[in-house]
């Protein structure tokens, strides 16, 4: 065998090494009593994974197994409420990401929308994963994320609660029926300075929580209300974990 067929043959061997060989997993359920779109977008100019969107009805689970060991800024969301429209595009009551499929081929949540966001270390980096449950960019269903395998004693972080329940009107974003669907963040349908924490309010010192962050947080402790909740909102695991997302867990 020359040196040409030999290369073409280790090739796909050395893509999968590029890309962490799959060494973790996110795997994704659905316990809501209703069907959800899952997306996924891999921040910053990194390779999108190789699922960027799919159904998952009640009940089912889908694995994502060519996860990079040091996937950086990494995002997953629920869609809610997706139909084919007139024109044959794929549109979304909530956390639609406007790609027009099932797919969103990188293209991240409109908000808003419930995230669990992700950097991840490989292991022996002697770096922990980073992980959170973010409401910053409001809220569409609950979700949790779970640490799996190699990180299995880590801690699991969770939005169990329905924002959406007790959602004020001036944040209520509401379906064809008036149901509240999704509850916008302050800074999006506000749009004022000390609930966007920019201006005079851009540190943590000078943009305490508000009347609405605290809302959000009274519904899901764990999950971040607001731009400056890191302290009892941010998770680490050691890197090498694999990750369950549970909607409505």
């Amino acid at each position: 065998m020359d040196a040409r067929a030999s290369f073409f043959l280790l090739l796909p061997f050395l893509v999968l090494l590029a890309r962490g060989a799959g060494a973790v997993t996110l795997t994704f359920t659905n316990n809501c009593p209703y069907t959800v779109w899952p997306g996924t977008l891999t921040g910053g100019a990194g390779e999108q994974l190789s699922s960027t969107g799919f159904e998952l009805a009640t009940g089912a689970t889908f694995s994502i197994n060519d996860v990079p060991e040091t996937w950086s800024s990494g995002r997953v969301w629920g869609r809610t409420g997706c139909t084919i429209d007139a024109s044959g595009k794929f549109v979304c009551a909530t956390a639609d990401c406007g790609s027009g499929q099932v797919t969103c081929n990188g293209a991240g949540a409109i908000p808003p929308a419930s995230l669990a966001e992700f950097t991840l270390k490989a292991p022996g980096s002697g770096e922990n994963d980073i992980y959170d449950i973010s409401l910053v960019d409001g809220f569409n269903l609950p979700l949790s994320a779970t640490p799996q395998g190699s990180g299995s004693g880590c801690s699991k972080t969770s939005c169990a609660g329905n924002v959406n329940s007790v959602c004020p009107s001036e944040l209520a974003v509401k379906g064809s029926d008036g149901s509240i669907v999704a509850c916008k963040s302050a800074c999006l349908a506000l749009n004022q300075p000390q609930y966007c924490c920019t201006g005079a309010y851009n540190t943590s010192e000078t943009c305490p929580p508000t009347k609405y962050s605290k809302i959000f947080k009274d519904q899901c402790p764990q999950a971040y209300s607001y731009a400056y909740d890191d302290k009892s909102s941010t998770f680490s695991c050691v890197g090498g974990a694999s990750y369950l997302i549970t909607f409505c867990p």
